[in-house]
């Protein structure tokens, strides 16, 4: 690098790091979850406005890998915070309504989402049909796990039986939601020549849970309570980046790796290792990495051309997007005999999407599953359901009291408070 990149680097990443702090301090002050105002951080920066002046003036092309390159290490590092922060004990705790209301809210959207795709094939539609309605089921089906723990913690709920049922309900959207997106990757045949490696993903996820797991089950029994010592630190990153990278090698995205080493860690004697690794990295991510994701996405958005046709492809994208999770959230809780405005309020929850979607979005548009222009209307519409999630709960419920579920009787779904401090551990990086 030369001393001009060098400088145009570091100088582009300081405004974007301030600039995101800023939004985002701004959004938690309006009542939205700090991703809100980071994701507009990075559009903000983008093609959208003044023809992309401010971006080729901040980002010259020729440093834009290198921004690429950081990018990837914070989702990397962030999906393996949202694997290591999943916690079966909260699908144990919340009975049976947490699978039903995670399957209906999956599959509904994921069958809207393809019939929209059917739609929008004209306009925005790729090569590959299968891929592209197989993608838009689940960009419609995603829920974000900690933007939701986080909206959850600010209103005090991650103690009520309605937060415990929605953080699982969440964890087992993530987990189906990523499961079908390998898949999708793998049946696409995303690795060319190499496609014959994708038949080692099974043998890797196998050894992975059965081998891996367990071994460090034994390693942490052995030595006891575990602290985040340095060279503990290093075979925590070590292990991380080369799940990744197998995962990547192998076909798959690499953030499927890098969630699967999260998963793996044990969770019965590291508690504390947990939370000092979480610590760690969640701070090095939230404010640096993260901010580079979102600006490396926002410079993908380009709104500035949206005509009036491109506003009803909009508008019909909120609908399916809102609509199938909502309806499908909603039907299944009160099928479980949840009260109507607590099922409200849990399918309100189920609609945000967040950083989660930004990731997928993002993986589409990589593998060439979904165009450009398509790709910056979904981000409009993650930002759009991860915003209104607030004012509705507040709607519904009223103001934050930290008891809004008193009245939620849990004797059709389950003990959904035996694990009622399982939420708490599920706090991943602010975004």
């Amino acid at each position: 690098m030369t001393a001009h990149q060098t400088t145009s680097l570091l100088i582009g990443l300081a405004i974007m790091v301030v600039l995101a702090r800023l939004l985002g301090a701004l959004a938690r002050r309006l009542g939205q979850p700090a991703v809100v105002g980071e994701v507009l951080a990075g559009i903000a920066l983008g093609p959208t406005f003044f023809h992309g002046a401010i971006s080729d003036a901040l980002f010259p092309q020729d440093t834009r890998l290198l921004l690429s390159a950081l990018a990837t290490i914070g989702v990397a590092v962030f999906m393996f915070i949202v694997g290591l922060e999943w916690d079966a004990a909260l699908i144990r705790g919340s009975g049976a309504i947490a699978p039903t209301v995670s399957l209906v809210s999956i599959v509904l959207p994921f069958g809207l989402g393809t019939a929209l795709a059917l739609y929008l094939m004209q306009d925005h539609g790729t090569g590959d049909r299968t891929a592209f309605m197989l993608f838009m089921g689940i960009a419609m089906s995603i829920t974000a796990f900690p933007v939701l723990a986080r909206i959850l913690t600010d209103r005090g709920m991650t103690r009520t039986p309605l937060g415990v049922v929605a953080l699982a309900c969440a964890s087992i959207d993530d987990v189906l939601a990523w499961s079908v997106l390998a898949g999708v990757v793998a049946f696409t045949g995303t690795t060319g020549p190499d496609q014959w490696r994708i038949l080692l993903a099974v043998p890797y996820l196998l050894g992975m849970l059965f081998l891996v797991r367990p071994a460090l089950r034994r390693l942490a029994d052995r030595r006891g309570s575990l602290r985040l010592t340095p060279t503990v630190f290093a075979c925590v990153l070590a292990g991380l980046l080369l799940s990744a990278a197998t995962s990547e090698w192998l076909g798959l995205h690499y953030i499927f790796g890098a969630f699967l080493f999260g998963i793996v860690l044990p969770r019965t004697g590291t508690e504390r290792l947990r939370r000092e690794v979480h610590e760690r990295l969640g701070q090095m991510s939230g404010t640096l990495l993260l901010p580079v994701f979102f600006l490396v996405a926002g410079l993908k958005v380009d709104l500035s051309g949206l005509d009036a046709g491109g506003l009803g492809d909009l508008g019909l994208i909120l609908l399916v997007a809102v609509g199938g999770k909502f309806l499908g959230a909603y039907a299944a809780a009160r099928i479980n005999r949840m009260p109507v405005r607590q099922s409200a309020a849990l399918a309100t929850l189920m609609n945000t999407r967040g950083l989660t979607e930004l990731i997928v979005l993002n993986v589409g548009l990589q593998l060439g599953f979904i165009r450009q222009d398509l790709y910056s209307l979904m981000v409009v519409m993650a930002v759009v359901t991860t915003a209104m999630a607030g004012p509705l709960l507040t709607w519904l419920l009223g103001r934050p009291t930290g008891d809004d579920l008193a009245d939620f009787d849990t004797s059709s779904t389950g003990d959904v408070t035996e694990h009622a401090d399982a939420p708490e551990r599920a706090r991943t990086p602010a975004s």
